[in-house]
């Protein structure tokens, strides 16, 4: 269990500084899939970076599974990345020169020793689980950009991680092969991985468990989306609907 209570986190550049995160408290529960939205500048993606640890917060406190991790030395947060944490982003960043399966490596390739062929075969596992089983010996430039997400989302299985922070996933995709990679995440999420997603499109938001909005720093709503018992247009509808209406 990832457990945030009332964080604080302030930026301060040139002029007046901002406050980011103001008082955020939540909890996310294993095996959860939250969805944050909220309008440019709103603190979603500072709550995701905090949560995940790439950013410490100023004050609050962080826990995971009963330890304080908000303020944790760098050598125990590597650790945690390393072992039950992963993050995507909206551009892959993927090394250009690297196969696909060489990225989706990349976790194991920061130790003089070299890639064992378990972890060889785990990498291979994770390509074929996204699809893409046929494609692991082709360099980014060769992937279209849906094929390059699903890339970096094999690079986050790799490490078997419990929690995914996922950084507005389909924001660089179209519709449709967005709604291919929102498909995965809830079928890896049904699988047990935790997902916790930040987006600006309602439509992916909507098929999360829970749909948190921020403003200004701070959650204004969150709400379970009843999607059990509803399906095909009227799931969709539904859904939209509760996080339209705020």
């Amino acid at each position: 269990m990832l457990i945030a209570n009332t964080l604080h986190k302030t930026f301060h550049g040139e002029g007046t500084p901002t406050l980011a995160l103001n008082n955020v408290s939540l909890t996310v529960d294993q095996g959860e899939f939250v969805s944050i939205v909220g309008r440019s500048g709103s603190g979603k993606t500072t709550l995701l970076h905090v949560l995940s640890t790439l950013l410490a917060p100023d004050t609050g406190e962080l826990t995971y599974h009963g330890r304080d991790i908000g303020q944790g030395g760098e050598k125990e947060l590597n650790q945690l990345r390393h072992q039950d944490f992963a993050v995507i982003f909206q551009f892959h960043y993927l090394l250009p020169y690297l196969t696909a399966l060489e990225n989706t490596l990349l976790p194991f390739m920061n130790t003089l020793r070299p890639v064992s062929s378990q972890r060889v075969a785990r990498a291979k596992e994770c390509l074929a689980r996204v699809g893409l089983a046929d494609k692991t010996n082709r360099l980014p430039s060769m992937l279209s950009g849906g094929e390059q997400q699903r890339v970096a989302i094999a690079r986050a299985l790799v490490k078997e991680a419990r929690y995914l922070f996922a950084d507005e996933p389909t924001g660089s995709l179209d519709k449709a092969t967005g709604q291919d990679i929102l498909t995965l995440l809830r079928e890896l999420n049904a699988e047990g991985l935790s997902v916790v997603m930040v987006t600006h499109e309602q439509q992916y938001a909507a098929q999360a468990d829970r749909v948190l909005t921020m403003e200004d720093g701070v959650i204004t709503n969150g709400h379970t989306v009843p999607l059990h018992g509803l399906s095909g247009t009227a799931k969709e509808e539904e859904a939209q609907a509760m996080v339209a209406g705020g």
